[in-house]
């Protein structure tokens, strides 16, 4: 062996070896800073890992180290170095240097150590904020209740409210009582003011009497019209009493007698109608209608002497109708009812009259069919070339009353009144004396009910009769009344947006006039019925009664929506279209309340996503949210035009007494409006109830039926105001 041998063997192989061994050491210590980068990068894009977990990838990242430096030691030991070999003090340096190294690798360095220390920071700040984020989710959760904690606090607050209004209330009338002196001089008081009246009265007829005397013609007919009629009811009241005696000496029974009184007054509805129909022709240049020609009308008004309430009360079935039609038929027509003259139903089992007119004659009579279509078909020849209002501009254009001036529209307004401390009370009792008199015979019974309603039974017809007063001024700035001429009131509704409402009333509690004016002034006309103001009328008569019958002369599905099986339909588009017939004349809203054929004139839109529970007339906040798109619409018609009038029905079933459930509908039409002007700001001016009871059925069923128990939304704004005035 060579010396050069001798020394590569004796110093320059283990020099070699040595270096090879402190290797991986170095490169480890130079490498951590990289290391701890990469697997916090690991940690952040992996999740989150434990400081054990780290340091064993650390350990099993240097065995392979360790074991590729192996492998190049020994190709390497294959192939001897040329280099040198390194002197006796390096040689013992990197000795120590791999035995530090083998004691690194025996317990975790201080690296290893900071490295363990800085990932439990790191985990410990991302569990930190984990925990805040949840309680910030949690505290989100809680300030957002769920829909039924969103209904508990709306009812909480809804009676809240009425708590504050009932509290409001009893302090205002405590006040009022300690204001006022006691109820004995209320009650002096009270008939002081109706002996002022009565004089007052006498006073206006005396001055009527003169005017008469001094100027004849139209004045002498309308007092010869006045003596006719007393005449008629002298000669009425004879005969009634003649009656009464041989009814008395007969002794018949309730239902007899509840019999006569009605056909008693459907003689005296078709005398009116026969008398009214001569002078309209007068007027218009023609003969007098011969009886020939009136007689249908009359015949049908004397046969129904059987009236719905009696039939119910005996609990005895609504007249049967039997209608041959298939279902294709009743689908035909339903698509062309221009194209008969017979009534068209709701194509459904048990289906009743689309019109509620037609749904009247047919509760009256099961003939009733028969004779409207001998009528209807008698005036087609006459009706051949009548189209379809394309505005209500063109549903106007027709009629016989005369407009009114924009000074007569601002004279109310602006007429100077004598402010009133207390609400104005109209009592029914007040209108139907006005009208009465000493004739008891046509007095109807009284009821009063919750919430300031009345029941008027008249026998063979029962109505409600409400109070939308208080409903339009909640949330009102400030409320108050001024008396004016003629024992009219007017009440003036500020609101914090600065709109005021101004509603003229008569003596009896009608609307004369009702404006909006917006905060800049601008004066909307929303009803308009001076004729109410002329003098006492019927408490209850239907203006429709003089009209024929009407004739449907556009699709059903354009006539009437049902929520449930068109909840995409355009409402917006329905709403705003006009009257399906020429509107004769603007109406009072009581004449719209009163005369299903008038209502019959305008659309309808039936709210059956509103399933009202048995008895009840509360609205689940579950099913408010259904309105939302019937809401959006009467909105933008709103912002169209702020003098729109929207007329909302309340309806029930047929079971339980006529009483309860007309008070039951009128509840419903009023929740509703209440529900459309609180939840979706439809102002509350623009809404007008009413409610009807089970009269107007969709299904022909005196059983439970939930299609039945529905509200119905109409536009009569054609009807109950010059709609060019605007």
């Amino acid at each position: 062996m060579t010396i050069r041998s001798k020394l590569f063997a004796t110093v320059a192989f283990p020099m070699l070896s040595m270096s090879i061994a402190i290797q991986p050491a170095l490169a480890d210590s130079l490498m951590k800073p990289f290391e701890v980068a990469q697997e916090d990068g690991i940690a952040q894009e992996g999740g989150e890992q434990s400081p054990e977990e780290l340091l064993r990838k650390k350990r099993k990242q240097r065995a392979q180290q360790q074991q590729e430096q192996q492998e190049q030691q020994q190709s390497e030991e294959a192939q001897p170095s040329q280099e040198e070999q390194p002197s006796r003090a390096e040689r013992r340096k990197k000795r120590q240097e791999a035995e530090q190294q083998q004691q690194q690798e025996a317990q975790p360095s201080a690296d290893d150590e900071a490295a363990r220390q800085a990932a439990e920071e790191k985990q410990r700040i991302r569990a930190e904020r984990r925990k805040k984020r949840q309680e910030a989710e949690q505290q989100q959760q809680e300030a957002q209740p769920s829909a039924d904690d969103e209904a508990a606090k709306a009812a909480e607050e809804r009676a809240k409210i009425r708590a504050e209004r009932k509290k409001r209330q009893q302090a205002e009338q405590q006040q009022q009582e300690e204001a006022q002196p006691s109820a004995d001089d209320e009650a002096a008081k009270a008939a002081e003011e109706r002996a002022r009246i009565r004089a007052e009265r006498k006073k206006r007829q005396a001055e009527q009497q003169q005017q008469e005397e001094a100027q004849p013609s139209a004045d002498d007919e309308a007092a010869k019209a006045a003596e006719e009629r007393a005449r008629i009811r002298a000669e009425r009241k004879k005969q009634r009493q003649a009656e009464q005696q041989q009814q008395e000496e007969a002794q018949p029974s309730a239902d007899d007698e509840a019999a006569k009184t009605a056909e008693e007054r459907a003689k005296i509805r078709a005398e009116r109608r026969k008398r009214q129909q001569a002078e309209q022709q007068q007027e218009e240049g023609q003969q007098p209608a011969t009886e020939d020609a009136l007689r249908p009308a009359i015949d049908g008004d004397a046969e129904a002497t059987e009236t719905p309430r009696k039939r119910r009360d005996r609990r005895q079935p609504i007249p049967e109708i039997v209608d041959t039609r298939s279902e294709e038929e009743k689908q035909e027509i339903a698509r062309d009812p221009a194209a008969t003259d017979e009534t068209v139903v709701l194509p459904v089992e048990k289906g009743a009259a689309i019109l509620d007119s037609d749904k009247d004659a047919d509760n009256a009579d099961s003939n009733a069919r028969e004779r409207r279509r001998r009528l209807r078909e008698r005036a087609r020849a006459q009706e051949a070339n009548v189209e379809v209002p394309k505005s209500d501009e063109e549903a106007q254009s027709s009629r016989r009353d005369r407009r009114p001036t924009q000074e007569e529209l601002e004279a109310n307004i602006r007429e100077e009144g004598r402010r009133v401390e207390r609400v104005p009370e109209f009592n029914a009792n007040d209108l139907i004396d006005a009208f009465t008199g000493s004739d008891s015979s046509l007095r109807p019974r009284i009821e009063e009910t919750r919430d300031s309603r009345t029941v008027l039974d008249f026998g063979d017809q029962i109505i409600v009769r409400g109070d939308d007063r208080p409903r339009l001024r909640r949330n009102a700035q400030q409320t108050y009344y001024e008396e004016l001429s003629r024992s009219r009131y007017r009440e003036v509704i500020e609101r914090p947006n600065g709109v005021r409402i101004i509603t003229i009333y008569n003596r009896y509690g009608d609307i004369v006039q009702r404006s909006r004016i917006d905060r800049d002034g601008r004066e909307y006309l929303m009803i308009y019925a001076p004729e109410v103001d002329a003098g006492p009328r019927p408490p209850f008569y239907d203006v429709g009664e003089d009209l024929p019958p009407m004739r449907l002369r556009v699709p059903v599905r354009d006539y009437i929506i049902d929520t449930s099986s068109e909840p995409d339909r355009d409402y917006y588009d329905f709403l705003a279209e006009p009257p399906v017939e020429q509107v004769e004349r603007v109406y009072s809203i009581d004449e719209v309340r009163n005369s299903a054929r008038i209502r019959d004139k305008v659309r309808r839109i039936d709210l059956d996503t509103i399933t009202f529970a048995t008895g009840s007339a509360e609205v689940p906040m579950s099913q408010a949210k259904t309105l939302r798109k019937v809401a959006d619409a009467m909105l933008q018609v709103i912002e169209k035009d702020p003098g729109e009038t929207f007329f909302i029905e309340g309806h029930t079933d047929a079971v339980g007494s006529d009483e309860s459930n007309l008070v039951l509908s009128d509840e419903r039409a009023e929740s509703v409006a209440s529900l459309l002007t609180e939840v979706y700001d439809i102002p509350a001016e623009n809404l007008v109830t009413q409610g009807y009871g089970e009269r107007f059925l969709k299904v022909r069923t005196l059983e439970a039926e939930q299609e039945n128990r529905r509200v119905t939304i109409r536009r009569v704004t054609p009807l109950v105001r010059p709609v060019a005035q605007n």
